[in-house]
């Protein structure tokens, strides 16, 4: 399906129960009604593309990068050097009140025009959805009527999402913009001008009354099926959805409905663009209208019991385990179980192997300065030419990383930033035990600073035979850390050393991370010690199943051993598919860094010996993942 019409940077207040004036701070995210719909009816599982326009600046290039990450083809998105991209911005201060500011003068979208209409690209879809809002101004009215006249002579389908904002037709001033209905006889005959050569008519109560011209929601059905034979889908808010396929009835209840999901009603905004995604992916695979509305009222459900749009909206896996589930949680936004799997099914994708470099040490790189008599803030440098040495074995190549800290790797950061790396950031206060962070137990506030692409990363030295307290301590610590990184859509990455503080069977780190996981701590990725034996990596991978089937595997730690112990322990962690590479720190930098502090080599050897002990260790497991796969 191809959406055709509006896209924007819309930016949410943070601040719940607050004016837009006294709004601090802002979430930012893509929207406007048809790119909306497309992502969200990409996350279902349709294949979706979305003809608009957005500015040849930073804003437009997140709305392309975030299109492409979702699923949504690019085909139609145009560029346009001259406009900028649209913005929205938002707030909520009750339930029932939005206040809503659309900057749209003479935006990237509202110029698209006939000749933006590529009709072998319309041709390639099964469906067109045009929207309101995009029939308000000629260029984008001629659009969207040449893609619905190339649609209907390649018997495709055409869906009209009425789209009513009053404001962006000019009847209403900017402040306006949460203002639903306005009564306007030149709207009226715009949209139903398009009625009768469409398939879908979708619309809230006011959307169909502007669509139709009447006041009254039978009348208003009525006219609209005088004019065309499409199906029509009347939304009614908290009441659900009602389906039209044929003659109107008498009553408006005896329509056809869907299941209806009582939740806390959060943010309204691009509810309805959720809806039409659900009601799309049943409507494109001829589920029964009911289905339809089903899927349609739960996508909807989601969309107000959380504060964005689109990154808000439901996969199918999701979806499917809501309606398996159904509402537990009045407030959808606080069901934990569907909160992890929203996280697991949009977070951004990963290579299914990770050889990173670990050079995120500060105790053991202040102790090899010292030894040497070096100062520390040669330290920062030195991690600048570990980078180097990283993107020398890369060579622009996924699946390499790093991990780096703040403290002393702040401009090896940038520099790695250069490059398309994985790049994890340690938090813990190190050494410490009982955990704590660097900077301050409030680790959250940190993290505010933090690129969302980033990883966060925490050592715990935590052995499941400690003591209670003790483990109590630990527990509690990370479960904040969890709690905030889930909070700022940051992936999380914990260490666990049990090694240094007790002994270590097959079965200690499994039952670590079982302890974890009852704990409610399910992190994106596992650090973890070479372990002894095949039956260890098992136990590891079924206690990591069992608990987070989303999880995204493990990276084994290095401990500073040697290259030939490591890549023993390479070769049998290979063999376990919860294993997805290494993140080895000390066998890699630690013997340049002891010379190049004390000066006996310059920084080219030093990046020439860091370069060609991390190549080999990717090397050792490419190698062993290789032969694990043959074998």
């Amino acid at each position: 399906m191809i959406t055709i019409g509006r896209s924007s940077v819309d930016l949410y207040g943070q601040q719940i129960g607050s004016r837009l004036e006294d709004v601090a701070s802002f979430a930012k995210s893509v929207g406007g009604s048809p790119t909306n719909i497309a992502i969200g009816a990409a996350r279902l599982g349709l294949k979706s593309a979305v003809i608009t326009g957005v500015g040849d600046e930073q804003f437009g290039r997140f709305i392309r990068e975030q299109l492409e990450r979702e699923g949504v083809a690019l085909t139609g998105v145009k560029v346009d050097p001259e406009r900028l991209t649209a913005l929205a911005i938002l707030s909520v201060e009750d339930d029932r009140t939005f206040p809503l500011l659309f900057y749209r003068e003479n935006c990237a979208d509202m110029a698209l025009s006939e000749a933006d209409i590529d009709p072998d690209f319309i041709r390639s879809a099964s469906a067109v959805v045009v929207t309101g809002t995009h029939f308000s101004k000629p260029g984008p009215e001629a659009a969207q009527k040449k893609a619905i006249r190339i649609a209907r002579e390649a018997g495709r389908r055409v869906a009209f999402d009425v789209d009513y904002r009053p404001n962006l037709w000019g009847l209403a001033g900017h402040a306006a913009g949460e203002e639903r209905y306005i009564a306007s006889d030149r709207v009226s005959e715009h949209l139903q001008a398009v009625l009768p050569d469409c398939d879908l008519i979708v619309g809230t109560q006011e959307e169909l009354h502007i669509a139709s011209g009447e006041e009254d929601d039978l009348a208003a059905l009525k006219r609209i099926r005088s004019l065309s034979a499409a199906t029509i889908v009347l939304k009614r808010g908290p009441m659900g959805c009602v389906v039209f396929p044929g003659d109107i009835p008498d009553s408006v209840d005896d329509g056809i409905v869907g299941q209806g999901f009582p939740i806390e009603v959060f943010n309204v905004l691009g509810a309805g663009d959720a809806f039409m995604g659900g009601f799309l992916r049943g409507w494109l695979r001829d589920e029964p209208h009911a289905t339809s509305a089903t899927w349609a009222n739960a996508c909807g459900a989601f969309a107000v019991s959380r504060l964005l749009c689109s990154p808000e909206y439901p996969t199918w896996t999701e979806l499917q385990a809501f309606l398996v589930k159904g509402v537990t949680h009045h407030a959808l936004r606080r069901d934990t179980e569907l909160n992890h799997i929203h996280w697991a099914t949009t977070r951004r994708r990963q290579p299914d192997s990770l050889c990173a470099l670990a050079i995120d040490h500060r105790a053991q790189l202040v102790a090899m300065a010292d030894e040497v008599g070096a100062p520390h803030d040669r330290i920062g440098a030195f991690k600048q030419l570990a980078v180097k040495a990283a993107a020398r074995v890369a060579q622009g190549r996924p699946g390499f990383g790093l991990l780096l800290d703040e403290t002393y790797g702040r401009e090896a950061l940038f520099d790695a930033a250069e490059h398309p790396f994985w790049i994890g950031r340690p938090v813990e206060l190190p050494g410490s035990r009982p955990l704590r962070f660097e900077g301050g137990a409030d680790v959250g506030s940190r993290l505010v600073e933090w690129p969302t692409h980033h990883t966060v990363k925490c050592l715990a030295f935590y052995h499941p035979d400690d003591a209670s307290a003790l483990k109590d301590e630990q527990t509690r610590a990370l479960s904040g850390l969890y709690d905030a990184t889930r909070r700022l859509g940051l992936e999380l990455l914990i260490e666990i050393i049990a090694g240094r503080d007790g002994p270590v069977s097959d079965d200690t780190i499994a039952r670590a991370l079982g302890e974890l996981y009852v704990a409610g701590i399910r992190p994106d990725w596992w650090k973890l010690e070479p372990q002894a034996s095949a039956v260890a990596w098992e136990a590891i991978g079924n206690v990591i199943a069992d608990n987070d089937p989303w999880c995204r595997g493990v990276v084994m730690l290095g401990l500073d051993a040697p290259e030939e112990d490591l890549a023993c322990a390479l070769q049998a962690a290979a063999k376990a598919p919860v294993v997805r590479g290494f993140a080895v720190g000390r066998t890699i930098f630690a013997p340049a860094a002891k010379d190049w502090l004390a000066g006996r080599i310059d920084d080219a050897a030093a990046i020439d010996d860091m370069a060609s002990r991390y190549g080999r260790l990717v090397g050792m497991w490419e190698n062993a993942r290789n032969d694990s796969a043959e074998g």
